[in-house]
């Protein structure tokens, strides 16, 4: 029955139950016929009210109903996106990238503390509509500090209330088309407790070596790699920018479609030996070996809305380069902000004292990677 058939429905129920009935032999008007016709009008009333009753709880409903047309369906989108609880570990024997010689990371683990499961993480995952405001970085932070759970006169937490409080939401404005991934945690413990959000998901990381190998054989980089830590908000953004495209401050071109990646994170306690190797072509140390290894962001100028924790941005997209016009992977804005505490550097295994790197900042790089 569609709604338009109760207008006729209800009336006529309506007569049926107030009409005298008519009775084929209306001159014998014996006891009998007189009980029937009571419990014929008895019947078809609560047949009536019945009907009536079930009939007007849903009239409401069946107004409410009407059909859309085509261009007005066109205009309706899904405005829910999708959460995923994670918990992994993962082991991997080698990874090995061969040239004329190869490069092998061997027996990497990554898992929570004391080889324990990665647990506790929560991704969101959604593609913006037109200004719409996500959860990015510490917006959870500036949610608790506006719902006033957290106090306002620490400076990171006022901060973080200026920076992601966007017109009553929490978050980033994004763009249409924007698919944006958000990894925080499931459980945050005490709402009220900074250092339960930022110990929320803790994490270690073990590498057993990292070699080259060759015709004349094989050399140690690094090994016995052990990092022991806690990941803080961290977010990857596909930016939609269609065809578009944006020249670099060094003048190269790339895409407007970009991956965006922000992360904070907190190193505690690592240790490596480090045998032979460049580390981003700044230090060519052999027979190093480190202990302690704390990677945090307490101390200096730059701590401001960073909570402790150490920063990596980077964006990466199609390019072309300036310089030589070859086309490749750009890795431009990359920006990585910490304090480093080597508290035991041995040389030739034997303790030299303590290493301290305040500010440690890497910022205006940018890089064109492609083959030849």
């Amino acid at each position: 029955m569609n709604h338009r058939s109760f207008g006729s429905v209800v009336p006529t129920a309506l007569q049926m139950a107030t009409k005298p009935l008519n009775n084929k032999n209306n001159q014998s008007k014996t006891g009998a016929n007189m009980l029937f016709t009571a419990c014929d009008r008895f019947r078809v009333s609560a047949a009536c009210l019945l009907l009536l009753g079930g009939t007007t709880l849903a009239l409401p409903a069946a107004a409410d109903f009407k059909p859309l047309d085509d261009s007005t369906l066109s205009s309706v989108t899904g405005q829910a996106g999708v959460t995923i609880e994670l918990e992994t570990k993962l082991n991997i024997d080698s990874l090995t990238w061969t040239d004329q010689g190869a490069l092998s990371v061997n027996g990497l683990r990554l898992s929570g503390h004391n080889d324990t499961v990665l647990d506790n993480m929560k991704l969101t995952i959604d593609i913006a509509g037109d200004g719409e405001v996500l959860e990015h970085g510490f917006s959870e932070i500036a949610r608790r500090a506006a719902a006033g759970q957290l106090d306002t006169s620490n400076p990171d937490v006022a901060d973080a209330l200026a920076k992601y409080a966007v017109g009553g939401s929490y978050g980033k404005r994004f763009n249409s088309g924007d698919l944006v991934i958000h990894l925080g945690a499931t459980d945050y413990g005490d709402p009220a407790s900074l250092d339960d959000y930022l110990q929320a998901v803790d994490f270690e990381l073990g590498i057993d070596s990292v070699t080259t190998t060759g015709s004349e054989g094989s050399t140690n980089l690094f090994s016995n790699i052990l990092l022991q830590g806690y990941v803080g908000p961290t977010d990857l953004v596909i930016r939609n920018g269609g065809t578009s495209t944006r020249t670099l401050g060094n003048g190269s071109t790339v895409s407007g479609s970009e991956l965006q990646l922000d992360t904070h994170f907190e190193i505690t306690n690592g240790s490596l030996e480090w045998e032979a190797s460049d580390l981003i072509l700044l230090f060519n140390f052999a027979a190093v070996g480190i202990e302690g290894l704390q990677i945090h962001n307490r101390r200096g100028n730059d701590t401001l809305g960073h909570f402790g924790m150490a920063s990596v941005t980077a964006k990466l997209a199609q390019g072309t380069s300036a310089r030589s016009g070859k086309s490749g992977l750009s890795i431009h804005d990359v920006e990585f902000r910490a304090d480093i505490d080597m508290p035991v550097f041995k040389v030739g295994g034997t303790s030299i004292g303590s290493v301290q790197f305040t500010d440690f900042a890497i910022t205006n790089t940018t890089m064109m990677v492609y083959g030849h």
